[in-house]
Order: C-alpha cells, then structure tokens, then sequence
C-alpha cells in the first residue's frame, strides 16, 4: 500500500495519502495499490464503464476513479452512491493518462469490496452538481468550503500566509502576538466590541477598567519594535462599524509591520511594492495548484458568468503576471483631490464629490486604481485632520502627515501606513487638540518617545480582501470561513 511519511527525528509517522500527495508522485515509475479517501463530487455511469470523481480538499485537482461495469450488481451498487458521500477507496490501481488533462487515474475491479461508504448524506444533499449563486453559497455555512471554487479560496489564503512568513523571516522580521484584549482604541473611531464577562459583576470591574476586542495591533508592535527593530503579526481585529459591504467584516484578520529606523514614507511604500510582489510572484509559480478548475467570480446572481473558466482563468493569471511586471504608481493626496475634481466636473459626478480635507470615498478608490492608473496606486501624505493622532506631520505648510494608503483596481483600499510620530511634544500636543488621554490612558505609549525612541512606521494589510483580490472574488465574505458582518448572524 502507499502510505505518505514524514519523518520525526527517529520516529517515521505515517499517514493517508492525499489528492495532492498522488499529483505529486506523477512522475514516479512505479505505483503499488493505493488507498485513498474523499467525498464524492461526481459520478457518471456509461454502458460499460462508470467515472468516480473523489475531492478530498488538499488540491484544485479532483481524483477520477475508473470503475469498469462487469455485472449488474455492480451497477446497481454504483447507482445506490451519492454526490457528497464520503468514501474509502482501496486496492485501486494506478494507470498513466499522459494524453489527457488528468495525468493518471485509478481504476478498481470489483466496487463492492474497494469502496467502502463511511459517510451517507441526507436525500436533500445541497451541493449537487449544478449551477449555485454565491449568495447561495453563504446561506450553507457548514457546507460552502466543499465546493471547488470556494475550498480553492482557502488554500490560496493559506500560500499567501506561509509566504509572507518565510519573506518576513528572510528580512530580519520577527513575529510577535499582540493581544486581542486591549484599553484602547487605535483608530479613534469608537467601532470599538466591549468585552464583559457573564458572571454577575460591573462591565468594568474584570480588568478594572472598560475592555474592548482590538481594532488594530499597531500600538502595541511599535512597543515591541523599540525592541527587536522589525515585527510583524497577522492577527485578527474587531470593528463595530455599521458597514455592510462586500468589503467589510465585524472580524477580520490583518497583517501588521512595524519597522525602526526609517525616516521616508516612500522607503515605506516600496517595501511594501517589493514585499507584495514577491508573494504574487510565488503565486504565479504555483498557479496550477492555486486556481481552480471552476470559477464563480462573476456570478452573484442566477445568471452564469459570459467568460469561460479558461477565460476566467487567464483574467486571473494576466492581473498577477501585471501585479508583478509593472511599476505602482504614487501621487500626493492632493493630486488625486484634483484628478478626481477633474473628472467629476467634466465627466460624470460622483456620488461624493471630491472635496480637500475629506477621506477618499470608496468609489474614488476604485476609479483611480481601476480607471485611471489602470494600476495599484499609493496615495501619500493626507490632510492631518483626517487621520489618526499617531501619524508623523509633515514639515510643510499644507497640513498633512507621512502617510499612504494603497489602492487596487476594483477593491480599492486594500493597505494603509505611516511613519509614527517620534517627538514627544508633537505627540502630546495633537492627543491633546484632539481631545485623547484625558485620564492618562495612553501615557504608557506617549513615554515611548522619551525612552530609546527611534524613528519608525509601518502599515496594515487586510488580509482578506487582499486574498480576494488574488484571487478576482471582490466579496471578502468568502475568503473567511465564518464571515461576521453588522447585518449578519452569529448561529454558531
């Protein structure tokens, strides 16, 4: 029998083989019996032969089975299976197919004694093989991920996450864990979820003084970088914001660096360039095991997508190989201000007009990324008034701070840094216009300055939406397994 093993200093463990284990093993010579198992995800019976796909989620790949139909009864048995069933196949034999898409297949003589059901599913099996919306998709929470298309999200997600750590790792980086828990509000937004306890006690009293789950890490990597000079975590944050988009989640996960001894915002924004490239570029490497054999990016309504899944594919396979041959562009805020007046004065009206002192809307994201640079695009050094008390004031008489936020063609915003302010008295100063540390709950990070401050900054990268972007699915519902929004529930 194959058997996958890793070894373990002296001990070898052994486990089942995989789908991905099997493609893996393509060009090997020679192929014992095999074992393997999965949940069915299709079967056609012909006159005298009968195809078994099996998935069992670790590749794009499904595994066909050939089933040659000797008697009736092993007909009737393969009639009797099931899409969704989950199945042990053994004694399959391996048979190179190197004419056709699947390089190999297994094929079993007798069905009844090598597949062995070990999980039935109900009469009303959802997932059959059929054309299903992705608003359908979400509505089955406990079944969604067993299809191709989103499980295909996962996996992706899961390559993006090991190779910003092994990037990281080569760049000096060290990865810490902030806490979850935290006193204060990093944004000053006030989106902040309270945590209490359910024990009869005041809100307040566990930790004495209101607690709240963290809206960003940020205040407490720049505490650990003034000491190990690069960080950075992945971890998730909370926001209690009233946003229901396809952008927005009440729990995400975001990818947080803090850095020590850079004094240019665009020394920033090309680590960024480089490190983002450098993980699509590993995704380009990879992308047959990446990309799925369906897509369903277009298709949020009942009406099946105009591109072809080799169209949609190759869509997909030009924005990577773009992401990565082609300069970002960066500009001031204030140019963008004045491309977007511009073009609403000219063109077409937004529904926000364009205004200096103001954020940038979403729809003026997406058209300076998607329309007009064609590009992702840096936005730098935004009015002071619109941005957090942290952020490092520029040394000119515009009023606006070192900062930028990243822009993507149809997702817009997918990253936002800064330099920190690193003197003292600016520090207090703005805290202080703004109405913060009133009671001296932020002294903790005000001190840094007065002890072995050095000049910093760093950014935050959400993580989900840019796995969405990867991947050309613009709702960031679907690259969380259990999404949580302010207009959703939370059964389970």
């Amino acid at each position: 029998m194959f058997r996958a093993c890793y070894p373990l200093k002296s001990v070898r463990f052994y486990c089942p083989l995989t789908v991905k284990s099997l493609y893996e093993q393509v060009h090997h010579a020679r192929h014992g019996p095999i074992s393997i198992d999965g949940w069915i995800k299709s079967i056609r019976l012909l006159k005298r032969i009968a195809f078994l796909d099996l998935q069992d989620g670790t590749s794009v790949n499904p595994l066909r089975i050939v089933v040659p139909l000797i008697s009736n009864d092993d007909v009737q048995f393969l009639k009797n299976l099931k899409t969704g069933q989950t199945l042990s196949i053994s004694n399959a034999i391996w048979q190179d197919t190197n004419n056709r898409e699947q390089p190999f297949e297994l094929q079993i003589k007798n069905p009844a004694e090598s597949i062995k059901l070990i999980g039935p599913v109900s009469e009303n099996y959802p997932l059959q093989k059929k054309f299903q919306t992705l608003p359908y998709l979400r509505s089955l929470p406990t079944l969604k991920y067993r299809t191709s298309y989103l499980s295909a999200i996962l996996r992706l997600r899961s390559f993006v996450e090991s190779q910003f750590m092994l990037y990281f790792q080569a760049n000096h980086f060290t990865k810490v864990s902030p806490p979850i828990l935290t006193s204060n509000d990093c944004e000053g937004a006030g989106e902040l979820f309270q945590v209490s306890t359910n024990q009869a006690l005041n809100s307040s009293s566990y930790f004495g003084k209101p607690t709240y789950l963290t809206v960003s890490t940020q205040l407490h990597l720049e505490i650990l970088s003034l000491s190990l000079s690069r960080c950075w975590t992945l971890s998730p944050c909370f926001r209690a914001e009233k946003s229901d988009t396809p952008r927005h989640l009440s729990e995400f996960w975001m990818l947080e660096v803090e850095m020590c001894f850079i004094n240019s915002i665009h020394e920033l924004t090309s680590f960024v360039e480089a490190t983002i490239k450098q993980i699509i570029s590993a995704c380009v490497d990879n992308q047959s095991e990446l990309l799925p054999k369906q897509f369903v990016s277009l298709q949020e309504d009942d009406t099946s997508s105009t591109l072809s899944v080799d169209q949609e594919k190759q869509q997909i396979e030009r924005r990577w190989q773009n992401l990565v041959n082609k300069k970002w562009q960066t500009i001031a805020y204030t140019q963008a201000i004045d491309i977007l007046k511009k073009h609403h004065n000219e063109v077409r009206h937004f529904k926000y007009e364009p205004t200096w002192g103001q954020p940038l809307q979403t729809e003026h994201e997406k058209f300076l990324a998607g329309e007009y640079f064609k590009s992702p695009v840096f936005v730098t050094d935004y009015p002071r008034a619109c941005k957090a008390f942290y952020m490092k004031q520029n040394s000119t008489p515009d009023d606006t701070v070192a900062c930028f936020d990243l822009l993507v063609p149809e997702m817009g915003e997918i990253v936002g840094g800064s330099l920190r302010e690193d003197n003292y008295d600016k520090l207090c100063k703005e805290m202080k216009e703004r109405g913060m540390n009133k009671s001296g709950e932020l002294d903790w990070y005000v001190s840094l300055r007065k002890e072995g401050g050095a000049p910093h900054g760093g950014f935050g990268l959400g993580f989900e939406r840019f796995v969405s972007y990867l991947y050309g699915n613009h709702n960031i519902r679907d690259a969380i397994p259990f999404h949580r929004t302010s207009a959703g529930t939370i059964d389970f």
